[in-house]
């Protein structure tokens, strides 16, 4: 049986072998929430870069802007980091240049692995359903907070699992699906307790929140290809 592992913080990610495998990138406050959103309505691809300075760039060449760093917008960007924003028709059919605090680094960090996948609890279905068509070992590869390790990506990681023809390898797998069986009944209350969402919380997103632990939203696989996100 295939294996499938957990990382729960980028800064643990050297620690995982990534060759061959499939690594599905999660930062459910809100980066790849936000991702899976804009290509289920309509944003035509985005591409997570790790600096705003590469945003800026790209933005210069017609691209959409949208991020955040500490959870905040950033001033001279189109969109911030809320799912809502690439809801709005100026990004329907646009490109969407983006670079978050954790996110956009951990799909960066993730660029050894065979595959990339976007993991967010809106599509959390039809990622399993795409993932267990094919043979590869899968490392599910947490955004977390900062370099620590938060409730929600963590929730998502052993959602997953649950789904996924694979034996859960190693510890952090271990951790990450027995917390999401003991929570799974709850899942939207345990994630409000994070350290994450009292932070964004202070911002007055609740709305973020609830919209991006809503389960199987859309039923689309976001792959990276040629540094550019598209739905399959």
């Amino acid at each position: 049986m295939r294996k499938v592992e957990v990382c729960l913080t980028p800064d643990l990610i050297h620690q995982v072998s990534l060759k061959g495998k499939i690594a599905v990138v999660v930062d459910i406050f809100r980066a790849t929430s936000c991702m899976v959103a804009g290509l289920a309505n309509g944003v035509k691809a985005i591409k997570p870069v790790s600096s705003v300075e590469q945003c800026r760039q790209l933005g210069e060449q017609g691209w959409i802007t949208a991020g955040e760093r500490g959870g905040i917008k950033i001033d001279d960007f189109d969109l911030g980091n809320s799912p809502f924003d690439y809801l709005d028709e100026k990004a329907a059919d646009r490109q969407v240049a983006v670079s978050t605090t954790n996110g956009t680094l951990a799909i960066e960090k993730s660029l050894g692995a065979q595959q990339i996948l976007i993991g967010a609890f809106l599509n959390l279905q039809a990622t399993a359903n795409f993932i267990n068509e094919v043979p590869n070992d899968v490392v599910i590869h947490c955004a977390g907070w900062k370099g620590a390790v938060n409730v929600e990506d963590t929730l998502y990681a052993g959602a997953l699992i649950q789904l996924l023809d694979a034996k859960p390898t190693g510890d952090s797998a271990l951790l990450a699906h027995h917390f999401y069986l003991h929570h799974q009944d709850n899942l939207l209350a345990i994630a409000k307790e994070s350290g994450h969402a009292h932070r964004l919380a202070g911002f007055g997103i609740q709305k973020d929140l609830d919209y991006c632990m809503a389960i199987d939203k859309f039923d689309l696989v976001v792959k990276l290809e040629n540094d550019v996100l598209t739905k399959i």
